[in-house]
């Protein structure tokens, strides 16, 4: 008796080191899958405004982030997790003026630094403490010592100037001080100095996210308040650079770079230039064009970047986990150091300049007026040969694929149609002005197509009389259309989101490019503020006069009409001409078959139109905006409570996107699409900012 029981316990510890293996697996996908989800509600909390920010939803965010190393310490996410943590304490500390949260800050990262000695983040760490003392907490003996700390422990690293220079600046800050002294006090009230009124008058730069393709790149920088910039590009190597007046870096971000694994974009860098100016360098391959625009509530600075050959990029072999793609380590230039002594434009070049040095001040940007002459050249008004009343009877059916993949994530998910085979392919008809464009010429097919619901979320879009929600019967529309488009017609389709998330309008489009979308459909419904007010529109990109268009562009995009005249760069990107024409195609198509398919009596069909939303904004794909009705109707807002009318919707979406379809080359067999190599498995994942 007594063996057999030895020869148990034997077997049992025996057993215990596989399953304290298996065990300490799970516990790091855990948690990977815990960071990604902290990742995502990340990206949302950015994208809402910061007085809509609560100390409970960053405390939330803090506690998802910090059940990463709380579940595997060993995680290689953990350290990560642990800057994240730090970042939002110092966010939240800014946010509510919570010293004691800016204090957690500091514990946070010294909790780093203590835990994770080997970290990559251990040397920004430091640095951000120093950092905080000085900027955040007024507190010059600690920020001081700190700084030296840093110098001591770091004397070769990027940061050092910046730390040397920190010190400086404490030193003319205590030399004020004591002038300050000698003077006779001022009668009446105490008055700041000039150099703490001018600091507290600029935009604070609180974080840096970014989306990359092979051929496309998406950077949004997150600000307090709106601000004027200057761009330009400094080639062998090319860098393009932005540079953000009267803004004071956060310091959790100061001397921060990011380190980006996808594509040609190989690294992100961002510093105070000078006093009231921040710098941010885009390390960047073979770049042909880039473009940038200001988004309001909250105010973010978006940067599109495109490549030159995105084919010859695209085959190259996949980077290992946590490497740089050879190209990357091929032709990524040293560290620019970004000088903080001259003023933009003032420095000369010569054979002791530095890499940096930045050329002649950029040339006039064109007007708005002077560009929108440009677009509305490139861009006639509509024909009326094709109105938006015309019939969609005899729309050509659309055969589904024949084999679909079904390696899709939950955002991505594919319809098994075997046995049905895909269509043939066939020449593409003329636009409606009797036209070909480049996309019809090259007989290019439709693969992926990204279907958006609008709002979700904290954004609840319009709530009708009877408390329906828009964005509660978009996204159920959404998956309606999306499953047609699945089983129907074989294509792969990708969801912005397909449950109550709130994702950031920059976030959708990066989506998009980020899939390698071949069409992008959002859905929205319409509000007026007449009850009798019914029917369907649906819009494409373009700059419009129309005050009934601006009306609903602002309303969906939540920002002033003068903040989208003003993205004078975004014209340049918006006026090719072949997007533009393939987008009123779309938008054409669905207009018609949405009137036709909900016609009722009554029913106003309010046409196609164009107008500035930001959720199309910088889409590489033919792109439409449809509002499927009026939810402050009581009588339609009936009607869309039930699943026989959200159906009979989607089938109209349907019908209008298979008739575009039909005008092209034909279907590409979903299952030969090619997938984006991404650094994330979730389509909603912005890189983590290590």
């Amino acid at each position: 008796m007594e063996r057999v029981v030895a020869l148990v316990l034997i077997g049992a510890a025996l057993a215990i080191p596989a399953d304290a293996k298996r065990t300490v697996l799970q516990k790091k996908q855990a948690a990977r899958t815990q960071f990604e989800n902290a990742e995502r509600m990340r990206e949302a909390l950015n994208g809402r405004p910061a007085a809509e920010r609560g100390k409970r939803d960053y405390n939330r965010l803090i506690d998802t982030y910090r059940s990463v190393y709380y579940t595997s310490p060993t995680s290689n996410r953990a350290d990560a997790s642990a800057v994240a943590v730090a970042e939002l304490l110092a966010e939240m500390g800014r946010q509510f003026n919570d010293e004691k949260a800016l204090r957690a800050s500091i514990g946070q990262y010294e909790f780093l630094r203590r835990e994770y000695p080997g970290s990559r983040y251990r040397v920004q760490a430091l640095f951000t403490i120093a950092q905080i003392y000085k900027d955040d907490l007024n507190d010059a003996a600690e920020a001081r010592a700190t700084f030296q700390d840093f110098l001591k422990h770091y004397p070769h690293s990027e940061l050092a100037d910046d730390a040397r220079a920190g010190i400086k600046e404490l030193d003319q800050q205590a030399k004020e001080a004591e002038k300050a002294k000698e003077k006779p006090a001022p009668k009446q009230g105490k008055q700041e100095a000039p150099a703490a009124v001018e600091a507290k008058r600029r935009a604070l730069v609180t974080g840096i996210r970014h989306w990359s393709t092979p051929d496309y790149t998406r950077v949004a920088i997150d600000l307090q308040d709106e601000v004027q910039y200057e761009a330009g590009r400094i080639p062998n190597p090319d860098r393009v650079y932005f540079d953000l007046h009267n803004t004071h870096l956060s310091s959790t971000l100061a001397g921060k770079s990011f380190d980006v694994e996808d594509g040609f974009l190989h690294r992100i860098r961002i510093a105070q230039y000078q006093r009231g100016e921040t710098r941010v360098v885009l390390e960047l391959d073979e770049v042909a064009e880039y473009s940038a625009f200001l988004l309001p509530n909250p105010y973010r600075l978006i940067i599109d970047v495109h490549g030159k050959h995105p084919q010859k990029m695209a085959k190259a072999a996949p980077a290992k986990p946590g490497a740089k793609p050879e190209s990357a380590v091929a032709k990524t230039a040293p560290p620019v150091e970004i000088t903080k002594k001259e003023p933009l434009g003032d420095r000369k070049r010569d054979s002791a300049a530095k890499i940096d040095a930045v050329p002649e001040k950029p040339t006039r940007e064109p007007t708005f007026g002077e560009l929108s002459e440009r677009v509305a050249k490139l861009n006639p008004p509509d024909p009326e040969a094709k109105s938006a009343t015309a019939d969609t009877a005899g729309v050509p059916a659309v055969k589904p694929a024949k084999e679909v993949s079904a390696n899709s994530s939950k955002r991505g998910k594919s319809a098994s149609n075997k046995g049905m085979e895909p269509p043939a392919g066939h020449q593409a008809k003329p636009t409606a002005n009797g036209e070909r464009s480049l996309i019809r010429a090259l007989g290019l097919k439709i693969g992926r197509i990204v279907v958006d619901a609008g709002h979700g979320g904290h954004d609840t879009g319009t709530i009708g009389p009877n408390g329906l929600l828009e964005k509660d019967l978009v996204l159920d529309v959404a998956l309606r259309l999306g499953k047609l488009l699945e089983t129907r017609m074989g294509a792969e389709v990708v969801y912005t989101r397909d449950d109550d998330t709130f994702i950031p309008l920059e976030t959708r489009t990066a989506v998009a490019n980020q899939s390698q979308a071949d069409l992008f459909i959002s859905v929205h419904a319409n509000s007026s503020g007449d009850p009798g007010a019914r029917g369907v529109e649906t819009y494409y990109l373009n700059f419009t006069t129309s005050a009934d268009a601006l009306e609903v562009a602002a309303r969906e995009n939540a920002v002033s009409e003068k903040s989208i005249h003003e993205l004078q760069d975004l014209v340049k990107k918006i006026a090719l001409k072949d997007k533009i024409e393939e987008s009123r195609e779309f938008a054409v198509d669905v207009q018609q078959a949405l009137y036709n398919g909900l016609a009722s009596r009554g029913l106003r069909n309010r046409g196609v139109k164009k107008a500035p939303f930001i959720v199309l904004i910088g889409a590489n794909m033919p792109s439409i905006l449809a509002e499927i009705s009026f939810v402050s109707n009581p009588a339609d807002a009936k009607r869309l409570k039930t699943p026989e009318y959200r159906q009979k919707i989607a089938e109209a979406l349907y019908r209008g996107t298979a008739k575009y379809v039909s005008g092209l080359s034909g279907l590409k067999v979903a299952s030969k699409v090619n997938k984006p190599e991404t650094s994330s498995t979730h389509p909603l994942s912005a890189p983590s900012s290590e």
